[in-house]
């Protein structure tokens, strides 16, 4: 059988095609209570690895391999019917409760305090959320007194009597969760949440006039109210918000190209939103932007969800990742670099056990899932100035409309690196043309790629290594253009430097 000559495709990397700096917060992710999530996911006191607060040391270690900047918290739907007064005080004390979003039993024996500890050993700030389902902008207001004042007061001094004398400095809110879905605990259409919203950042900032906010915009695309939900809410947010939430999830749905592709719903997805957010800042005549807070997004397969009776940290959405799923999730995360401008955060929902790249047993191991590794590589080398570049690819029909065969994206680092993000995903290999002129002479450093001949293959406890990126050899020979074979279904990362400074 003869050998299909690979098709050529050309790149051109110019550092002055800017799109935008990239912000610290896009390498972020979110821990709710939800499933395994908190409980024998970053609190398992009596396993074997727990430290002296009960918090999983190995699971410690994964996540600062992460590189993450914020961890959101507490939720997600479990938010909207959370009264964080529970949370605190001595353990032995706190209330057990029906969560009626996910029908568990919440044991409260985490809560903001031992969050903050936690985050404090990972190495992570805290993006905090306050209930808007039952809660009021009273409750949101002394949640931020509570974790922010210096002290004085009753919920500051409360915060001091509970082991943390000093502030938590937790910056950055979201003001309750997915508001716009029924399926939400206190659902409010788009003018009562913009109403209760506004008066509650209003009452936040004025205990705290340092933080910023995040106001909840659509769930989903598909829903009915998208985008007039957005637009709605941010004509009585918009004065008081820094930030529009927006979440995303995507499955295999029987076809794997129309996955690989989903790059290409989420690049639409952003793209609508932020012509939303511009039409109400021309509507006010606002000289504000505001920027959008992707706060949820992954791989999940909810078609696959099981029902289960009330009980402590149900094994909840564990989704295992195969290579395609983290193939599809590499493109995710380019999806995000490429909006750079305005896409300022992003939270990677999960982070341990439900739906997420790090996975326990009880009184077990910890693995690493397929989709750790490509956010890995992006909080690694996506840091930086996101660059546009110029690509000539073939283009597949998708559900999505026409999909490059090779997506990709770029990053010029503040050393004057270069990363170069491409995503093949056809079904035959391509010839890649670089042509990096406006850098001068480079050194391809490295060039480490995710691919595999089992697009079905999974990390397992017994086998947490069946998925792994690989270092392909480089050629040691400075130049100014590069030709690299991309193979079927692969994702690369290529990393070159100034030869002067080699």
């Amino acid at each position: 059988m003869q050998k299909q000559t690979p098709e050529t495709v050309t790149i051109h990397v110019e550092k002055d095609f800017k799109i935008g700096e990239v912000d610290q917060r896009l390498f972020s992710s979110f821990a709710e209570h939800m499933g395994r999530s908190i409980y024998t996911g970053i609190y398992e006191p009596g396993h074997p690895a727990a430290d002296a607060k009960g918090f999983r040391t190995d699971v410690l270690e994964l996540v600062r391999e992460l590189n993450l900047s914020h961890v959101r918290y507490p939720g997600g739907n479990f938010l909207s019917g959370y009264d964080w007064k529970d949370g605190i005080g001595p353990k032995e004390a706190r209330p057990r409760r029906l969560d009626l979003a996910w029908k568990s039993i919440e044991s409260n024996q985490v809560g903001i305090d031992e969050f903050y500890d936690w985050s404090r050993l990972a190495g992570i700030q805290i993006m905090g959320g306050v209930n808007m389902g039952t809660g009021s902008p009273k409750d949101a207001a002394e949640l931020v007194e509570y974790c922010n004042y210096p002290g004085g007061t009753a919920w500051s001094d409360r915060r001091i009597q509970n082991g943390h004398k000093d502030p938590m400095g937790i910056s950055l809110w979201c003001i309750g969760n997915e508001m716009d879905g029924p399926w939400q605990i206190g659902h409010l259409d788009a003018i009562d949440y913009g109403k209760k919203a506004r008066e509650a950042a209003k009452m936040m900032k004025w205990v705290d006039d340092s933080i910023e906010v995040v106001v909840c915009g659509s769930s989903n695309a598909e829903i009915s109210t998208f985008p007039e939900w957005d637009r709605q809410v941010l004509e009585y947010t918009y004065d008081e918000a820094d930030y529009l939430s927006m979440h995303r999830y995507f499955e295999n749905e029987g076809n794997d190209l129309d996955f690989l592709a989903s790059f290409k719903d989420m690049d639409q997805f952003i793209s609508t939103l932020v012509a939303t957010v511009d039409y109400v800042k021309a509507v006010k005549r606002s000289k504000k932007t505001i920027g959008l807070s992707f706060d949820e997004w992954n791989v999940w397969y909810q078609k696959r969800q099981t029902p289960h009776d009330w009980m402590e940290a149900p094994e909840l959405i564990e989704d295992r990742y195969t290579l395609l799923d983290a193939l599809s999730f590499s493109g995710m995360c380019m999806a995000l670099l490429n909006h750079a401008d305005r896409v300022k955060i992003a939270c990677l929902a999960q982070l341990v056990n439900v739906i997420a790249p790090i996975l326990t047993e009880r009184g077990g191991r910890a693995i690493r899932q397929t989709i750790f590794y490509p956010f890995q590589l992006f909080s690694k080398h996506g840091r930086g100035t996101a660059l546009r570049p110029v690509v000539h690819t073939p283009l597949l029909e998708t559900r999505h409309g026409d999909a490059e065969q090779l997506y990709t994206s770029a990053v010029l680092h503040e050393d004057g690196t270069l990363s170069l993000f491409c995503l093949n995903i056809g079904e035959t290999a391509l010839q890649a043309e670089l042509d990096l002129r406006s850098f001068g002479s480079v050194k391809l450093c490295a060039h480490t790629r995710l691919s595999g001949e089992d697009l079905n293959a999974v990390n397992t406890f017994d086998n947490p290594f069946a998925v792994v990126p690989q270092q392909i050899p480089v050629s040691e020979k400075p130049a100014a253009r590069f030709s690299e074979r991309i193979p079927a279904r692969s994702f690369s990362v290529f990393s070159f430097a100034p030869s002067e400074t080699l």
